[in-house]
């Protein structure tokens, strides 16, 4: 059996100001600090033997938090990095709601299809992580591997892992900063969902979503 455990990156300036991030490499922020002390506490004894990372800054330093009580090489692979949402980067949902409703539809009731104007579709980032997912699993038979990414990127990694299409990627609830999810793989790399978004260690003052009164398992309720 190989275990793979995702974290989602801490909170990063775009979660701090509720706009989508996507692919802009926004830094740390808000209670990201407090938030990399606690994810890297809960974290320190897993017998992690390897450590993988989204290039994203986000990411990055979310995984150099956590291998700090492991000292591990981090392995940057960019089919982790978040999905890109091309004309939406950088912007609110408010804007967004007034200037491609259409689109912002399809995001909330017909995920699986969603396709924002010069970024990715849905559909690339299921396909992407779980060719990440399967070629980290298959290079680290019988061990545990950290892997850092995003929250739309999980979300796509957990829904093909639980074996189910893209369509219904809108049924996963979304992981807060720092959130831990575990899947666990066969010798036939065949995928069990053991853990899916707990994020027990932080609690509800250090949550962006959660102070604001988002639903976590609500897709239209939160961003990228």
């Amino acid at each position: 059996m190989t275990r793979l455990v995702f974290v989602r990156h801490c909170e990063a300036e775009g979660n701090t100001k509720g706009v989508l991030q996507g692919r802009t490499d926004c830094d740390v922020s808000g209670n990201s600090a407090v938030q990399l002390e606690l994810v890297s506490m809960r974290l320190r004894n897993e017998p992690f033997d390897a450590m993988y990372s989204s290039p994203l800054k986000r990411a990055f330093k979310t995984a150099q938090a956590i291998n700090r009580y492991h000292n591990l090489p981090i392995q940057v692979d960019k089919r982790l990095s978040e999905i890109d949402v091309g004309v939406w980067e950088g912007r609110s949902w408010a804007e967004i709601e007034r200037e491609d409703s259409p689109m912002v539809a399809v995001w909330n009731e017909f995920p699986g299809k969603f396709h924002a104007e010069g970024g990715e579709s849905m559909q690339e980032v299921y396909d992407r992580m779980w060719a990440a997912a399967l070629e980290i699993a298959g290079a680290n038979p019988g061990k545990t591997v950290c892997v850092v990414s995003h929250g739309c990127a999980i979300r796509n990694l957990l829904c093909h892992a639980l074996g189910w299409p893209v369509d219904r990627v809108g049924e996963i609830g979304w992981c807060d900063n720092t959130a831990v999810s575990v899947v666990d793989f066969d010798d036939e790399l065949r995928a069990k969902v053991v853990k899916m978004n707990d994020a027990s260690h932080i609690p509800p003052e250090l949550s962006v979503y959660r102070r604001n009164g988002q639903d976590l398992s609500d897709a239209k309720a939160v961003a990228p």
